[in-house]
C-alpha cells in the first residue's frame, strides 16, 4: 500500500500569523494533536502540536532555568524557549524543520520515518503543496483493513510442510536444521529448538500463515543449537 491509499486527503491547516491561542483551540475542538502550517501557495512552513505548547507562560508550565544552569546554557537556546513559551502567534511556536514525503511511497518507508525520526504524523506533498497527513494511526487502520478473510485453501498435508519448510529456510532467524514439522489433515506440530523464546514464537507464527492450516502446537523449545534427530 501507498501514502496516498491510507492519507488523511485536505488536512486541517493553520496560517504562521495564527494566534496561538486559536491554534491550542483548534486542536482541542477537531481532536487531533498536530497540524501543519502552511503559507499562501499552501506550501508546508512548519507543524504545531501539543508537545510545542506544553511549555506555556499562561500555564505556569515554562522552561525555568537555575542560577547555576543560566550560567552555562546557550544564550540562544534560553531566547528559543522564551520565544516559544511567550510567542502570541503560530510561528512563535511551531517546529520548522518539518520531515514530509510524496503519494506514493509505501507503508513501510513511512512506518520507518515515523519510528527513526519519533513523529507520530507526516506530511504528504504533491508539487511542494500539501494534499495529505499520515498519521500512526492511519498505518494501525491499514493493518485492520490489509488482514483480509483467508481463502479456502485446498493445500495437501504434504504442499503445507514444504511450504512451511521453505518459508523458514529464507528467514535469516530460522534454525531449519533444529526444527521439524508434522501435518495431519491441516493440524500442524511442531518440535525441536530454537535460539530463544523470540524465535520459538517466530517458528509458530510462521506455521500459522501458511495456506490450509488449521491449528498449530508448538512443541519448540528454547535450547543449545545442537543436531536434532527426528
Amino acid at each position: 500500500m501507498l501514502a496516498r491509499e491510507i492519507m488523511t486527503r485536505n488536512p486541517i491547516s493553520v496560517p504562521a500569523s495564527m494566534p496561538v491561542e486559536d491554534c491550542a483551540r483548534l486542536l482541542l475542538e477537531k481532536r487531533i494533536s498536530a497540524v501543519p502550517v502552511v503559507d499562501a501557495a499552501n506550501g508546508v512552513i512548519g507543524i504545531v502540536s501539543e508537545g510545542d505548547l506544553i511549555r506555556r507562560r499562561e500555564a505556569g508550565t515554562q522552561r525555568r532555568y537555575s542560577w547555576w544552569l543560566e550560567l552555562v546554557s546557550d544564550p540562544q537556546a534560553m531566547a528559543r524557549d522564551f520565544v516559544k513559551s511567550s510567542g502570541h502567534k503560530v510561528s512563535d511556536v511551531m517546529t520548522r524543520q518539518v520531515v514530509s514525503i510524496t503519494e506514493d511511497m509505501p507503508l513501510a518507508a513511512i512506518a520507518g520515518i515515523l519510528e527513526k525520526r519519533h513523529i507520530k504524523r507526516v506530511p504528504v506533498m504533491r508539487d511542494g503543496k500539501l494534499v495529505g497527513i499520515v498519521s500512526r494511526a492511519d498505518l494501525v487502520r491499514a493493518l485492520l483493513a490489509g488482514r483480509a478473510a483467508p481463502a479456502p485453501s485446498t493445500a495437501s498435508d504434504s504442499d503445507i510442510r514444504d511450504h512451511f519448510l521453505a518459508r523458514l529456510d529464507k528467514e535469516p532467524w530460522g534454525p531449519r536444521a533444529y526444527v521439524n514439522i508434522i501435518v495431519n489433515e491441516g493440524k500442524v506440530e511442531l518440535w525441536g529448538f530454537a535460539g530463544s523464546p523470540e524465535e520459538a514464537r517466530a517458528i509458530g507464527l510462521l506455521a500459522e500463515e501458511v495456506p490450509g492450516v488449521r491449528s498449530v502446537v508448538n512443541n519448540v523449545r528454547v535450547g543449545e543449537h545442537a543436531k536434532y534427530l527426528f
